[in-house]
């Protein structure tokens, strides 16, 4: 679950990050929401690729988190927003707590039956969340500091995160 600490945190600095011009109000352009779309997607087939074929586990963990890193900015884009160049993994992530949580829960709640499901689609709101801050830290971890003998099981937990959040995200859009 996200705490009200971080969600505080990223409300604060995506106030920052519009004010310094790092995330921006962006007019609605097709083809920028095609390249987007089509760029996680294909971060997932490559990362699924990799991972059929047995080769860079370091690679698969990579794509699967671009996979997510795209879908998350093709949302952020269909609700009116452009990351920026700089610090944009960062930006992505506080964005996506701000500006996506609340409609992402509302959108899992419709799929639910009941009402009392409430608290667990929240709590599947703010995990899936988690899973892309999990997958932007590991990204990182694995490119620069990771033993080679632990990337293959982050590998295929990598992938299986990237889907899920594909499939939630894009019911958003």
């Amino acid at each position: 679950m996200l705490d009200e600490n971080k969600i505080k945190e990223a409300e604060k600095q995506v106030r920052q990050y519009i004010e310094e011009g790092l995330l921006k109000k962006a007019p609605f352009q097709k083809e920028i929401y095609i390249i987007l779309l089509k760029n996680a997607h294909e971060s997932l087939d490559i990362a699924e690729f990799l991972l059929q074929h047995n080769k860079s586990d370091l690679w698969i963990i990579v794509t699967s988190y671009y996979a997510m890193y795209y879908i998350a900015n093709t949302v952020l884009y269909k609700q009116g927003y452009k990351v920026g160049e700089k610090i944009s993994h960062k930006i992505t992530a506080d964005a996506l707590i701000v500006f996506v949580r609340n409609k992402l829960r509302k959108t899992l709640l419709e799929h639910y039956e009941e009402a009392r499901r409430e608290a667990l689609a929240g709590i599947k709101v703010d995990s899936l969340l988690e899973t892309f801050e999990m997958e932007r830290k590991k990204r990182s971890e694995v490119q620069y500091e990771m033993k080679e003998s632990e990337l293959h099981s982050k590998a295929k937990t990598s992938i299986i995160r990237a889907k899920e959040f594909i499939f939630e995200m894009e019911k958003l859009l």
